[in-house]
């Protein structure tokens, strides 16, 4: 058994003395993990979470762990070793999709949308223009998992105007009037998920605070459904990116 694919090093894991074992984000293959050979330097010794690889994956049945052969082709966490945000983004991606995914199930979707993201956040320096970009990523994996949040209309009334909340229970957005009377209760539905919007959100003037939103918002869908549904915590490296995007607004 043996196949050709790109794929995004999500984890690399120590084996032995000299071996490694590698999770990818694979274009066909999905979710997949091999035995790398090598002493610990050189190219696997390199390889770090959310570089992008050409892979090749043999093994002699199809259920074995097999081993890579793998080539390098961008790093883009090399072009954000002096942004702490950017780099938290980006290990919250990896832990994300290494902890959410069944394994060796296709999601070409998702593959690109998360290679798309990587090299965005690698051109982009301020927090509040990646920052949007990776809530949406976040929204993308809620729904490829089948706990998609629904922003079309408004859940009481139907209304697709005005929309500024978003219910805990059924993951709809509200709108200002119907939210009204539970404000205590809904999650605030940044702009720059509106559908028909995009940019900063111009209801609070403030990227950053949009993009806190937007990170509480997928945040409890995160918890509450996908990962509650898999028992397992939502990975630490989200809450250091929650972190680090609070430190940074609060400059």
């Amino acid at each position: 058994m043996d196949w050709q694919d790109e794929g995004v090093v999500l984890s690399v894991r120590h084996h032995g003395e000299s071996a490694r074992i590698v999770t990818l984000l694979t274009e066909s293959h999905g979710r997949h993990a091999g035995l790398l050979r090598g002493s610990g330097t050189g190219r696997g010794g390199a390889l770090q979470p959310g570089q992008l690889v050409g892979a090749e994956w043999r093994a002699r049945l199809s259920e074995q762990l097999g081993y890579y052969t793998l080539e390098a082709l961008k790093h883009p966490a090399a072009l954000m070793l002096d942004d702490p945000a950017r780099l938290a983004a980006l290990r919250a991606v990896c832990a994300l999709v290494d902890a959410a995914l069944p394994e060796r199930e296709p999601h070409p979707n998702l593959f690109g949308a998360t290679k798309a993201l990587l090299g965005l956040m690698a051109e982009m320096e301020e927090t509040g223009d990646w920052g949007a970009l990776y809530v949406r990523w976040e929204m993308g994996l809620l729904a490829e998992m089948g706990y998609g949040i629904d922003l079309e209309s408004c859940a009481a009334t139907g209304s697709a105007t005005n929309l500024t909340h978003v219910s805990p229970r059924s993951g709809r957005a509200v709108s200002a009037e119907a939210a009204a009377p539970y404000m205590d209760r809904m999650l605030v539905l940044p702009a720059f998920l509106v559908p028909g919007r995009s940019g900063p959100d111009s209801r609070i003037n403030d990227p950053l605070q949009a993009v806190q939103d937007g990170l509480a918002l997928t945040g409890h869908f995160l918890e509450n459904r996908l990962f509650a549904q898999l028992h397992t915590p939502v990975p630490q490296a989200r809450a250091r990116l929650l972190e680090v995007v609070h430190n940074q607004a609060q400059k």
